[in-house]
């Protein structure tokens, strides 16, 4: 039995800011917006492509202090997106490049290459393509 990975819930302090950069980056769609469950307010936005391949979710609480995120602390340490092959890699570069968005340089590895950049909440995020054989 084996289990793939679908999605990613984030939580978010700014959800317009977060949904905006988020969408155009990714060219992702809102796919749903609901409250959550269980009485504590907030709500979350399902964004991602309009087949449901895979997805983010993120999440607005009322009780988020708006504290920064730390990819040391317990807990989520960074999400990564494979791409089609290096010059994939290279056009995500200038695409990262024209927005503005902080990135790493590219890395090689003995299995392709990675780049790291962070989202407005300072969420690690990671491009990688592996290398073929």
């Amino acid at each position: 039995m084996t289990a793939v990975l679908h999605h990613v819930a984030l939580t978010v302090t700014d959800m317009e800011a977060s949904l905006a950069w988020y969408s155009d980056l990714f060219g992702f769609k809102e796919l749903a917006r609901e409250d959550h469950q269980g009485g504590n307010g907030g709500y979350g936005v399902v964004l991602g492509p309009e087949d449901w391949s895979m997805f983010i979710v993120l999440n607005e609480h009322p009780t988020n202090a708006g504290e920064g995120f730390d990819p040391v602390r317990t807990g989520l340490d960074h999400v990564g997106f494979t791409v089609e092959d290096r010059e994939t890699l290279d056009e995500w570069v200038a695409k990262l490049e024209a927005r503005g968005v902080t990135y790493s340089p590219v890395s090689e590895h003995g299995w392709g290459w990675s780049l790291n950049f962070r989202d407005p909440d300072d969420v690690q995020l990671q491009l990688v393509v592996f290398a073929t054989s």
